[in-house]
């Protein structure tokens, strides 16, 4: 199974996931931009709380041949991408709009419209939205077993698979 569908396999669906959508699309209009024309992913992270954790992915290539992977990332304000590392994959984060607080290592900081940050390989990270925001990932190819939460309850990952 190709990595694009265990995520969408693993995200919100129905009216439920369609009601998130329509929230995060209206908000990128506002800012002039368009999204592209892919199925975006609705993450909660299997925690049942999407207002809290959760965030909602446009992937735009996944392509492990050529070794490169593409993104933008949304979350609102309050939402938070949860705490984890990656042992394969580095990854570039710009901040197209808006601001979040990115926990990285044992750093605090606060990423505004323009900022990069990159996150080398074995890095913890999370990102929280202090405003809606919407961040592009430009990293090595995405692999969903390559994901390893610091909270042992989201049901994907490699430490959930005892990894």
């Amino acid at each position: 199974m190709d990595e694009l569908q265990k995520g969408l396999n693993f995200s919100l669906h129905g009216r439920q996931a369609e009601e998130k959508i329509e929230k995060v699309l209206a908000r990128i209009l506002e800012w002039g931009l368009v999204m592209p024309d892919v199925t975006p992913l609705v993450l909660d992270f299997g925690l049942g709380d999407f207002e809290k954790i959760g965030e909602t992915e446009f992937w735009i290539a996944n392509e492990n041949e050529a070794g490169y992977c593409g993104k933008f990332l949304f979350v609102f304000e309050g939402q938070t991408c949860p705490k984890h590392y990656h042992r394969e994959k580095l990854e570039t984060f710009y901040i197209v709009r808006g601001k979040v607080r990115m926990l990285f290592g044992e750093d605090d900081l606060l990423l505004k419209t323009g900022d990069v940050l990159r996150v080398p390989v074995c890095t913890s990270h999370s990102f929280s939205g202090i405003e809606p925001s919407l961040l592009l990932e430009v990293s090595r190819p995405s692999i969903i077993d390559d994901n390893y939460f610091e909270n042992r309850d989201i049901p994907i990952g490699g430490n959930y698979l005892g990894k």
